[in-house]
């Protein structure tokens, strides 16, 4: 495989959105024998409004800086969603500031760290693109303590043994997973944690492979979590996450339990259980 075709990023992605759709989707007639699933080439070019050969050209990865112009109509025939544009647009390298804000700051600021203690009742973390964990508050150390480490959500969906009983639903979450990394892709494809970390993945998870290779986007917003905590039981939590704007590439997410709920008793004897845990014994104390 050449070094073009091995990085055609953009071709990869609009190939994959297009055999996510057939022509029904798009209220277009079938016609012929079908070799491949989803939309032909042409079929596109027609929805959209660009020349066949030009569109074979994008795919393949011999034109690569289309126009905004055509990237809507793309967007457009295609049915991409407002996480899918966007992808769509910086892999195309359209968004403006796209190469400013690719890199994401490392470090979490001591004011949002503080702003992250204040919130005792309920466990918050700040993580990267990547989904490296950055940050996290004294209970978000208690809901991630059966991985070890709580280093990265990507790594512990799907290569610690604990991922498969903490997600009770561990199908939706990874496919949520490999969603929000290919959304870091579109801001670097190329940026060396990025690779590294779907390297070790693709080695170790077929499944996580598949899903990587079905280009799906998606950021984080909010929505819920069935979890599964072997110190408490069942939790059912809800999530907001919030950009950090003076640290581009850094979240905020904020895990929520309704009041009075099983789950929010369940979260208060967490946090009791982490503490207890971690309060330092007398001195001569068994």
């Amino acid at each position: 495989m050449s070094e073009r075709t091995a990085d055609n990023h953009l071709g990869d992605f609009l190939r994959a959105r297009r055999a996510d759709l057939g022509p029904q989707d798009v209220g277009m007639a079938s016609y012929g024998t079908r070799k491949v699933a989803g939309l032909r080439r042409e079929e596109v070019a027609v929805l959209s409004g660009v020349n066949t050969d030009y569109y074979a050209r994008l795919e393949q990865g011999r034109e690569r800086n289309p126009s905004p112009q055509v990237l809507d109509a793309l967007t457009r025939a295609l049915r991409l969603g407002t996480d899918d544009r966007a992808h769509l647009y910086r892999l195309a390298g359209a968004t403006p500031g796209h190469q400013l804000a690719a890199h994401t700051a490392e470090q979490v600021s001591p004011a949002l760290r503080q702003l992250m203690d204040g919130y005792p009742n309920t466990p918050a973390f700040v993580f990267d693109r990547t989904l490296d964990i950055l940050a996290t508050n004294t209970l978000a150390d208690a809901l991630y303590a059966p991985f070890d480490p709580a280093d990265n959500l990507a790594r512990m969906t799907f290569l610690d043994p604990a991922g498969q009983h903490f997600y009770t639903d561990w199908d939706r979450a990874a496919q949520a997973t490999v969603a929000n990394l290919r959304h870091a892709a579109g801001f670097d494809p190329n940026a060396p944690r990025l690779r590294a970390l779907v390297r070790t993945l693709t080695e170790h998870s077929a499944t996580f492979t598949r899903l990587w290779n079905a280009h799906t986007v998606r950021g984080k917003t909010q929505d819920a979590k069935h979890l599964r905590h072997p110190d408490v039981g069942p939790l059912t939590l809800t999530y907001q996450a919030f950009d950090v704007r003076d640290a581009p590439g850094q979240q905020l997410v904020i895990y929520h339990a309704e009041p009075g709920s099983p789950s929010a008793q369940a979260l208060g004897l967490l946090g009791s259980l982490h503490a207890t845990r971690r309060r330092p014994r007398p001195q001569g104390s068994p």
